[in-house]
């Protein structure tokens, strides 16, 4: 294993530290905790939004804190669930009267932590509400989830209740625009090469050079199956068969999301987007716009994946909303 660190039982508090130092004048971190906040927040008479999960997926989550999008972040140690006692000091930290809302991948640790942490919140006096993102459509119940995991698709519901918060919308109105984009957003993943948690310093699964795992979890959960290596062109379509197979776009305009795992370059990743535009294209699936890059990785794994959110004029402009957060762009 060839890493980056010093101690690897202290990667995540040394990230944490080094992150917030990079942005010290636009996030704070809030002593004793991992928990990152927007340094404005709270902001008077708008809804808190705070999101997070287990470290590894840089920069979700603590990327998308700022202006426009989250008010904090809770950061985890690598692919494990923050406690609820860090999520309610988030909640806490963003609360100016309006509501908090919780914005949770389905993952049963982040599901139940934050529960418990809205419910101790909820005993504080502060109203909260949560949304559940579960966009991958590989698998249903796995290994570390009930129903569908949350993946890359929660980005596009960080940036919508970003917006729609910041128009000083209420906290049932924020809530109703996040649930839009949990209903209108599926994702799946592919992975090339398995990561590495720096404490085990063992590969998370293994896979042969020429093999590739379709569906993969961003923990490195089990796919649908494991097959040969296959073209790019080859890998999109298979994807996207599964996508369309589970929602119908068509006739419909979407966004795009090409996201990186950690360890693809960008040429790789703009020809499968060249490829996702014109299997869409010849299905009748009109493009608003896309995004291709790094959005929710898997430390070092190879792979992408592919999300399609169905938009209206509203997810439109909320995802059109200037934003200070400095991964979404």
């Amino acid at each position: 294993m060839k890493k980056v660190v010093n101690n690897p039982e202290q990667v995540v508090e040394e990230m944490v530290d080094g992150l917030v130092k990079a942005q010290h004048q636009n996030l704070r971190r809030i002593p004793g905790t991992t928990v990152i906040v927007n340094q404005d927040a709270p902001i008077t008479d708008k809804v808190g939004l705070v999101s997070g999960g287990g470290s590894g997926h840089e920069p979700a989550h603590a990327g998308y804190v700022g202006k426009g999008m989250l008010d904090a972040a809770v950061v985890g140690e690598v692919f494990t669930s923050p406690t609820p006692d860090q999520v309610l000091e988030g909640i806490k930290a963003v609360d100016s009267g309006a509501g908090v809302l919780l914005i949770i991948k389905n993952y049963t640790g982040d599901v139940m932590n934050f529960e418990m942490a809205a419910e101790l919140a909820e005993a504080e006096g502060i109203q909260v509400e949560k949304v559940i993102v579960n966009d991958d459509v590989a698998v249903e119940d796995s290994t570390s989830t009930t129903g569908r995991r949350g993946v890359a698709g929660t980005v596009f519901v960080h940036k919508v209740a970003g917006a729609i918060a910041d128009s000083g919308a209420s906290l049932a109105d924020v809530k109703a625009a996040t649930e839009k984009v949990v209903d209108h957003v599926r994702s799946m993943g592919v992975a090339l090469t398995p990561c590495t948690v720096p404490a085990s310093g063992n590969p998370s699964f293994t896979l042969a050079d020429d093999e590739m795992e379709i569906g993969i979890g961003i923990h490195g959960e089990p796919g649908i199956e494991r097959v040969q290596l296959q073209p790019a062109d080859k890998i999109a379509e298979t994807l996207l068969e599964k996508i369309l197979a589970d929602k119908d776009y068509i006739g419909q305009e979407v966004a795009i999301m090409v996201n990186g795992m950690g360890a693809t370059p960008e040429m790789e990743l703009f020809i499968v987007y060249r490829q996702v535009e014109k299997i869409l294209e010849d299905k009748g699936i009109r493009i608003h716009a896309a995004w291709v890059g790094e959005y929710m990785t898997s430390l070092e794994m190879a792979g992408f994946s592919i999300t399609l959110l169905q938009v209206d004029e509203e997810l439109k402009n909320a995802l059109a909303a200037p934003t200070a957060a400095k991964a979404f762009d």
